[in-house]
């Protein structure tokens, strides 16, 4: 089994299912942690939240800087959203879970989120206007079973449930982007 037949596609039920948070930090989550970055990388990813792999418990990894030079992983267990404010962007995301397309989601360009680490501290992240803000809201976002077809409106939730399906049938693997 590859590491791309780990994530879990739409329209599966994790994906719109609230995640438990999490009780104890053990060896068990560290290992999952290792298994989700793993997977993301093998993607292509920037992020992926715990259900994206089945587990419906509130653990996200993010890197938005690795390059074939270096990893900058962050695992975020328990995390909130404590501020987002800033003024709304819109840009295309693109989900592990919905491979193969791309659409428009409006977000506060500004976000503070606390979380744990794998040590149990408490950390806190900020991002504005850059790609960490939309990343660390996107994959929170999954643990509250909220994906980005969410933030549509209803017609643009069509089209895009349309043009997923027809990925899908060409094809599409997690980690595959939309072509222009």
């Amino acid at each position: 089994m590859s590491a791309l037949d780990d994530i879990v596609v739409a329209p599966d039920e994790r994906l719109k299912t609230e995640c438990e948070p999490i009780q104890e930090i053990d060896g068990k989550v560290a290992r999952l942690a290792r298994r989700m970055l793993r997977d993301m990388y093998a993607a292509d990813g920037c992020g992926l939240a715990a259900p994206q792999v089945g587990e419906l418990i509130q653990l996200v990894v993010i890197d938005v800087d690795y390059t074939s030079k270096g990893k900058n992983p962050y695992v975020l267990i328990n995390p909130r959203v404590i501020v987002a404010d800033g003024e709304e962007r819109e840009g295309g995301e693109g989900c592990l879970s919905f491979p193969g397309i791309t659409v428009p989601v409006r977000r506060p360009s500004h976000v503070v989120v606390q979380a744990r680490n794998l040590d149990g501290d408490l950390m806190q992240y900020e991002a504005a206007d850059n790609l960490l803000a939309v990343c660390l809201q996107h994959e929170i976002d999954h643990l509250h079973g909220i994906t980005m077809l969410d933030h549509l409106s209803a017609g643009q939730r069509v089209a895009a449930m349309r043009d997923y399906q027809e990925a899908l049938e060409a094809g599409a693997k997690p980690g595959d982007v939309a072509e222009d």
